[in-house]
């Protein structure tokens, strides 16, 4: 089945929705609530971010700081959901590297300002180009090593130098 919170739009095929046994439509208080999403064994969270710090925080709503780019949606609470269902997991997806691969996505620290969608006790593992970070579970040290691991390769050495000032 397929549950949906709302049409998204998607209102040319009337027919395909109405009385439609394989959709079945909530309100967002309901399909966003972690309880219920964590009821769901083996749940999948996955979701993308803006920004990763070394920590495993992430941002999926601003950048440089307080710069807004989008709402946090239902991200936190699929993550948290996903987090407490039985055998579930999160996935958080990015590009390693922003404006034509000037920019490390993972990063430090965020910037002073940002807000931070999934606060790293819940980040569970980080998808790049480069691999997978694995995070759930880990100290500070060896998540920036699993972080550091998948961000683009020119800024390996300075994500490493870094993580050892701060950690």
């Amino acid at each position: 089945r397929v549950v949906i919170t709302g049409l998204g739009g998607a209102t040319d095929d009337l027919e395909f929705w109405d009385n439609n046994p394989v959709l079945e439509l909530y309100d967002c208080r309901y399909v966003n609530n972690p309880k219920v999403i964590a009821d769901n064994h083996n749940e999948v969270a996955i979701n993308n971010a803006i920004s990763v710090d070394l920590t495993g925080q992430m941002t999926a709503e601003t950048t440089f700081g307080t710069r807004m780019i989008n709402g946090p949606g239902g991200q936190s609470d699929f993550v948290i959901g996903a987090a407490l269902s039985p055998g579930g997991r999160s996935i958080t997806c990015l590009p390693s590297t922003a404006l034509d691969g000037v920019v490390s996505r993972i990063v430090p620290v965020l910037d002073e300002g940002t807000m931070v969608t999934v606060p790293r006790n819940y980040a569970d593992y980080v998808v790049t180009e480069f691999g997978i970070a694995s995070l759930m579970g880990k100290t500070v040290r060896e998540r920036a090593a699993e972080l550091t691991a998948v961000a683009h390769p020119d800024f390996r050495a300075d994500l490493k130098k870094k993580a050892r000032e701060l950690f």
